[in-house]
């Protein structure tokens, strides 16, 4: 069974993104029984969002 980490960032309010344990899938709080996205780097996933390489 794969642990789930949520941001501390997270307000309890509007959900946010869990990385596994493994850090190599990503899910959505708000619904964990949905889907997994899986094989992710998640390092660079962070990465990018604090570059803003993902902001629209």
């Amino acid at each position: 069974m794969n642990r789930w980490r949520k941001s501390s960032r997270s307000d309890g309010q509007n959900g946010c993104v869990q990385v596994s344990g493994t850090l190599d899938a990503v899910r959505d709080s708000k619904n964990p029984s949905g889907p997994v996205l899986y094989g992710v780097d998640v390092r660079a996933l962070v990465a990018a969002a604090k570059e803003g390489t993902l902001d629209r």
